[in-house]
């Protein structure tokens, strides 16, 4: 099948990539001409893993190509995915739509057969309806139908959840246009991974409740992590408690410094948003968003403490600043609010993160930068492990407590235990929920 993908973003470019590895002939279309120059010469813009690799066998195989003219793939498409950005809007937190509804328009003015628009952009509640009537707006004799597909990506295992997924969701009013989608994901039906059909709301829906419900689970964990730092209990061994009950479940139950990315933060504002305006607030969501910032700030404090009140003059070595380990987005990343706030408050601030530099180095100015977390920590007063990056769970403790100023750890991700940090040589541990 011909697949015509817009946007090569994070979801748009996994997709079309995917799709490609499926045996389909896909197109991927953005405005951006050194985007597309790099993805032909086959670089990509984002770390994900095993992505490059899959992209440069399928784009060999001519299954997969990169271009910005649109006239050019439109009527060869059996389908249309707009996977173009929808962040959330200044002021009053709600998605915008501007290019998902640019990108329709662009469509309605090219197409000249009857097409499938897939919109797989997280979008709010009613913007496939209102997409489908832009688009038989501005081309009245359009055969056409619009289709809900949101993804389901984790950042940093983005292509085993596209190949394995726990379900695909399809927002669908017309058979026609089902059993299209049904035929571009046959290969997962085949292999007996769900593929369910729902109306328009519900898929849209789907996308914003799943994600708010994962980040409420996050946030609930850190509050009862603060709740043992003052009654005593150990957070990691609760979590292990709650997550063997087959009705909880042992995923997002860990503690740490606040939730980040492109989708929580993003999608659970957008939520609350779409409540509010419908005459429904979900309180639940409303309380969420205000925990998670306060977490971040409770984190500041653990580390204000163990720098005696004050980090004036204190050198701080950060290890991991993207929002979780296996990428390189740092969007709501808590090292955002973090690491500000010390260089605010008069620290020297050094950072080591295996894939935080190319963003980072935007976002987190007067800071040094380091190529090895033991670099990093030298002559520091503090270490504080915030991304839990595989490679940093093997570190010499003892070499770094004996290469720093004063040996003190605040571990953010639970990483390490006190036992094994003072063992080590280190003079204060603070954890989080212990």
């Amino acid at each position: 099948m011909n697949i015509c993908i817009i946007g090569t973003g994070y979801v748009g470019l996994v997709s079309g990539v995917c799709f490609s590895d499926f045996g389909h002939n896909v197109s991927c279309v953005d405005l951006d001409q050194k985007k597309i120059d790099d993805l032909n010469q086959g670089l990509i813009p984002i770390f994900e893993p095993g992505l490059e690799q899959l992209l440069k066998r399928n784009f060999k195989e001519n299954r997969l190509s990169f271009t910005t003219n649109l006239d050019s793939v439109v009527n060869t498409a059996d389908v249309i995915f707009i996977a173009v950005g929808t962040p959330a809007r200044r002021g009053d937190g709600h998605a915008d739509i501007e290019y998902v509804v640019e990108a329709a328009k662009q469509i309605a003015r090219k197409i000249t057969k009857y097409i499938v628009i897939v919109i797989k952009s997280t979008v709010p509640v009613g913007t496939n309806r209102l997409i489908h009537k832009i688009i038989a707006e501005e081309n009245p004799v359009l055969d056409f139908d619009v289709v809900s597909n949101p993804e389901f990506l984790r950042e940093g295992a983005a292509i085993d959840d596209f190949m394995r997924p726990d379900r695909v969701i399809i927002g669908v009013e017309s058979k026609k246009a089902e059993d299209i989608l049904r035929e571009i994901y046959l290969p997962l039906s085949l292999k007996n991974f769900p593929v369910i059909a729902t109306d328009l709301e519900s898929a849209e829906l789907i996308k914003y409740a799943s994600n708010a419900f994962l980040a409420t689970k996050i946030t609930f964990m850190n509050e009862i992590a603060a709740l043992c730092e003052k009654v005593g209990g150990n957070i990691s061994e609760i979590a292990n408690g709650m997550g063997l009950d087959r009705r909880i479940g042992n995923q997002f139950l860990r503690a740490g410094p606040g939730y980040g990315g492109s989708c929580f933060p993003k999608d659970t504002l957008a939520l609350a948003k779409i409540g509010l305006d419908a005459g429904s607030p979900i309180s639940i969501i409303e309380t969420v968003i205000k925990a998670n910032a306060e977490t971040k700030i409770r984190m500041l404090r653990k580390l204000k403490a163990l720098c005696d009140n004050s980090f004036r003059g204190k050198k701080i070595a950060i290890l991991g600043v993207t929002f979780k380990p296996e990428t390189d987005d740092m969007r709501e990343a808590p090292s955002l609010t973090i690491v500000p706030a010390l260089l605010s408050e008069g620290a020297n601030v050094s950072i080591y993160c295996p894939q935080g530099f190319k963003e980072g180095k935007e976002l987190l100015g007067n800071v040094e930068w380091c190529n090895e977390p033991y670099n990093a920590v030298q002559n520091s007063n503090l270490m504080v492990i915030l991304t839990e990056w595989n490679e940093l769970r093997s570190l010499d403790l003892q070499k770094l407590a004996l290469s720093m100023e004063t040996p003190k750890l605040a571990d953010l991700r639970n990483i390490y235990s006190r036992a094994l940090a003072l063992q080590a040589g280190f003079e204060s541990y603070d954890g989080v929920g212990k």
